[in-house]
């Protein structure tokens, strides 16, 4: 599951509808970066799934972020990464060009 696509998330609800602040925190974030495609499991709707991801990464809480099946973090690191500027580079480690990037080169 985490290899599915190059950017996972494991997060309460879905990204149309998120079910908890930091799940939704996630979701903003990548939607900032312009990374509309990636694969999302509502852990709600499975607590064999929500408690599995928690055992796999050794990660206590939801959302979870995998990059090209690497576990990433959770909201707090996804948020350090984009405040300091290491998700841009993530991001051109998968191929996907941030759309924050994209909108400081043409604002020079």
């Amino acid at each position: 599951m985490v290899k599915k696509d190059k950017v996972v998330v494991f997060m309460k609800g879905t990204p149309a509808q998120p079910m908890c602040g930091f799940s939704n925190a996630v979701v903003q974030i990548l939607r900032m970066h312009g990374v509309d495609e990636y694969a999302a499991y509502n852990v709600l709707e499975d607590q064999d799934l929500r408690q599995g991801v928690k055992d796999f990464s050794n990660w206590p809480t939801i959302p979870q972020v995998y990059f090209n099946g690497e576990f990433v973090g959770g909201c707090d690191i996804l948020l350090q990464m984009h405040q300091n500027g290491d998700l841009v580079e993530e991001l051109q480690k998968l191929g996907i060009s941030s759309a924050l990037q994209n909108a400081e080169k043409e604002s020079k």
